[in-house]
């Protein structure tokens, strides 16, 4: 049944570290949760799993309210927080099954489950040696692992790849995607490649509201406008290539980069065929003629980047520093 939030509200003092917060979530969906620092991910996150109260709004997961059926809630989630609470002196098999027992799992699936997780997170050949010994990805799968014992239908990440090498990364990526085929994902980051990468679906949280949610190409095309050109000509050290890149029709702006021309389109034009007759009438050779596309980078900062002013200092935590630990 996946996650519902209604307009989720959390206040410290004056400031709203989540304001009015509401999306939905189904099953099978792995969802990216991205936002700057201090823009409420991890207050959301703490919210849905029932470690805070929010000031308003409520949530559901699997069908349980976080007010009204808290517990509930916590046996369907698995939790794996920012910086993962292991036992570093413990071997891993050990620190499972105390994991399990934690989270309830009947004693007689209680084995069954721990090869299980050890096998989908890859950690079977390292299941007796102390998880202080291990790599900070073999860390992270044992995190994993223990958020996954108990089976729970929703499972929330917050910056899971944090410290991990590219292998690590592509490795955990794997697994997330292969987890999110049967379960509720929901993952935040700040690595922008490896959401666009992993998530079907991406949410951009701003200063505590809601900012854009979509598909990574539906967002490209919302927020960024039109269809941009690189285009690089070989033409004579007279000719005035910007000047008539300017007048074509369909082109709003030209801007030269690094020897190339980069071309901004009026609403919906394609000006890339008036581009090139332009060229061929005037005989200038056209060596480059690509569209640009707008990464997740692009829109990210499109939507969160605002100018600093003294006022907009602050630390980078979500929340009052006496209050919780902060959101990096």
């Amino acid at each position: 049944m996946g996650i519902t939030a209604s307009n989720l509200t959390k206040v410290y003092g004056d400031q709203k570290a989540v304001d009015d917060v509401s999306f939905e979530m189904s099953t099978g969906e792995v969802l990216g949760f991205l936002g700057p620092n201090g823009a409420g991910k991890t207050t959301t996150m703490r919210i849905l799993t029932c470690y805070l109260d929010p000031t308003a709004g409520t949530a559901t997961l699997d069908g349980y309210d976080i007010h009204e059926h808290p517990e509930e809630v916590r046996r369907r989630i698995g939790y794996l927080p920012e910086n993962t609470p292991l036992y570093t002196d413990m071997p891993v098999i050990d620190y499972l099954r105390l994991s399990a027992d934690l989270q309830s799992v009947p004693e007689a699936e209680m084995d069954d489950r721990i090869r299980e997780m050890m096998d989908v997170c890859g950690l079977g050949p390292e299941r007796h040696k102390r998880i202080g010994e291990l790599s900070k990805g073999f860390q992270q799968r044992v995190g994993l692992a223990q958020a996954l014992l108990h089976d729970p239908p929703v499972l929330i990440l917050d910056e899971p790849t944090t410290g991990l090498d590219p292998n690590q990364i592509v490795e955990i990526r794997e697994l997330i995607k292969e987890i999110g085929k049967e379960k509720t994902v929901m993952l935040s980051s700040h690595i922008l490649k490896e959401v666009e990468m992993t998530c079907d679906r991406i949410l951009i949280i701003d200063q505590g509201r809601i900012v854009a949610d979509g598909a990574t190409e539906e967002l490209r095309q919302q927020f960024m406008g039109g269809t941009r050109l690189r285009v690089t000509v070989d033409a004579p050290g007279d000719a005035d290539v910007d000047g008539a890149f300017k007048t074509l029709d369909g082109v709003a702006s030209v801007q030269r980069t690094n020897g190339s021309y980069e071309l901004a389109a009026e609403g919906d034009t394609e000006p890339a065929a008036n581009v090139f007759r332009l060229c061929a009438d005037r005989g200038w050779v056209l060596t480059e003629l690509t569209p640009i596309e707008s990464s997740l980078e692009d829109v990210f900062r499109d939507l969160t980047e605002t100018p600093e002013t003294p006022s907009d200092t602050k630390t980078s935590s979500d929340t009052p520093a006496e209050t919780t630990t902060g959101e990096v």
